[in-house]
């Protein structure tokens, strides 16, 4: 059986990397050119997963906006005739299907998991645990 979700979880604090992530969630942290949590969904799309399941909190809606399209910066874009960063822009936005819940309280690994059991459903799936944190050790 081939598994096509993936459980993503980005609803810690960031108090690791505070006070940067007081404004600013740590999977927004930029490593060269892209923010850690896109590391993390390319690899689970090279993986062959086809569906993602992010696991957010309160404070986190830049990882939403940065995986949705933004129809007034692709048009400001293509007015410009910048037609490099309006490919990059709309290739970003259909990277997976990707969906997000909320965790409303952070009561760890085990309520996130729960928290996407929802969309899961009862099926098999892949879960990414520590790779953001481990590509943030590597800028120490």
């Amino acid at each position: 059986m081939k598994i096509r979700k993936a459980v993503i979880c980005a609803a810690g604090w960031g108090t690791r990397f505070l006070p940067i992530t007081r404004s600013q969630p740590k999977e927004m942290l930029p490593l060269v050119d892209k923010p850690v949590i896109q590391y993390t969904v390319e690899e689970a799309i090279n993986s062959g997963i086809e569906q993602i399941v992010l696991v957010t909190a309160l404070g986190k809606r830049a990882i939403e906006d940065y995986f949705d399209r933004c129809f007034e910066l692709e048009y400001f874009l293509e007015q410009r005739r910048e037609t490099k960063l309006l490919k990059r822009m709309r290739e970003l936005s259909n990277l997976a299907d990707i969906c997000y819940i909320r965790q409303k309280e952070q009561l760890g690994l085990g309520h996130a998991i729960l928290t996407a059991s929802t969309v899961i459903g009862a099926g098999s799936f892949s879960l990414a645990l520590r790779l953001i944190s481990f590509l943030l050790l590597l800028l120490i």
